[in-house]
């Protein structure tokens, strides 16, 4: 057997048995069993850069998997991990990839530039919860995401991380959808979440990250909406009062990896990297859920009020939009995702 010949997603998946944590990106091994440690060979350095800094649960993800490499191919291949931006931002991180010049990233959404599926990553109220999640990545609309990623961008999805749910902060309580008509919030540039909050009434302006805090300190806005991990880095506390629990965005993001690149490593390597981003998606959500709950903490700590909404009248009030949004070519697959139970 050729080493260097890639086999389908499918036939990786029921070869080596990937399961929930890595269904979604199984092109990599071929038909061959992954076996825990291989045969020491010639040392390789590939280069994994990311956005997050190094406290964040992504990079701490990023340094399991460099170190389940290295354990995996007995020190034949080295991962090095950038954080913080260091080989550039994130477009410059996949084309990086696509070139050959760097050869891991974590990404998302901001891959339906290439792919239009990688939209379906974070679309309101489409995810119910973590349990969802993971049915929906390891299931059939996962793959189907996964595939026209691949296809379209030359990224190969290893494994998958949770994402904190966005929330809706502001200077009142909001229970209802009823009570969003004209809140002046921001919101940022992704015309989808703009469609979705002129959909429930509420005046969404989009905003640079940088400038929300003044915004919301002068009352140019009134509100904003990011995970829990954002809204402290942030210190919006300062200038904001409530969390309204609308979780409105439950996503995920991919731990990628180049095609060209890694289907030129022999096949015991292949197998040894996929296993090392399995074990990195279990440490991330041991990570990711204990990090959740630490955030609601120290918010809480800090003098704001998480208040529970009517999710499900925000997810009624808002999916007209949302489906007016999608484009017909990623439709069918939204609502593969809405069906699976």
């Amino acid at each position: 057997m050729n080493s260097k010949t890639p086999i389908s997603r499918r036939t990786l998946a029921k070869t080596i048995g990937l399961g929930a944590g890595i269904a979604a990106g199984a092109t990599l091994l071929g038909g061959i069993a992954a076996p825990a440690i291989v045969r020491a060979q010639a040392k390789t350095t590939l280069k994994l850069g990311h956005l997050a800094n190094e406290d964040n649960v992504w990079h701490k993800a990023s340094l399991i998997f460099a170190e389940e490499v290295a354990k995996r191919t007995n020190g034949a291949v080295e991962v090095k991990v950038f954080p913080n931006e260091q080989l550039g931002k994130e477009t410059d991180l996949i084309k990086g990839i696509q070139l050959g010049t760097i050869d891991f990233t974590i990404t998302g959404e901001s891959l339906q530039n290439w792919a239009p599926a990688a939209a379906l990553l974070a679309v309101p109220y489409a995810i119910r919860d973590l349990d969802h999640l993971d049915k929906v990545v390891s299931g059939e609309p996962g793959k189907k995401i996964a595939d026209a990623i691949e296809q379209k961008t030359q990224l190969v999805p290893l494994t998958y991380f949770a994402r904190g749910p966005r929330n809706l902060t502001s200077k009142r309580p909001i229970k209802s959808p009823d009570e969003l008509n004209g809140l002046k919030m921001r919101v940022p540039n992704v015309p989808l979440f703009v469609s979705f909050w002129q959909g429930l009434g509420a005046k969404p302006t989009p905003m640079a990250f940088s400038e929300v805090f003044t915004g919301l300190q002068n009352d140019t806005i009134e509100a904003q909406e990011n995970p829990l991990a954002l809204i402290k880095s942030a210190s919006f506390y300062e200038v904001q009062k409530y969390v309204n629990l609308t979780e409105h965005v439950i996503s995920w993001i991919y731990l990628v990896g180049g095609s060209k690149k890694l289907n030129k490593l022999p096949a015991e390597q292949r197998a040894a990297i996929m296993e090392a981003a399995k074990a990195a998606q279990a440490a991330e959500r041991k990570l990711f859920i204990e990090d959740e709950t630490k955030l609601a903490a120290d918010l809480k700590a800090k003098g704001m009020e998480f208040i529970t909404v009517d999710k499900a009248a925000f997810a009624e009030k808002g999916r007209p939009t949302v489906v007016a949004a999608l484009s017909p070519e990623i439709k069918p697959i939204y609502e593969e995702i809405l069906a699976v139970k």
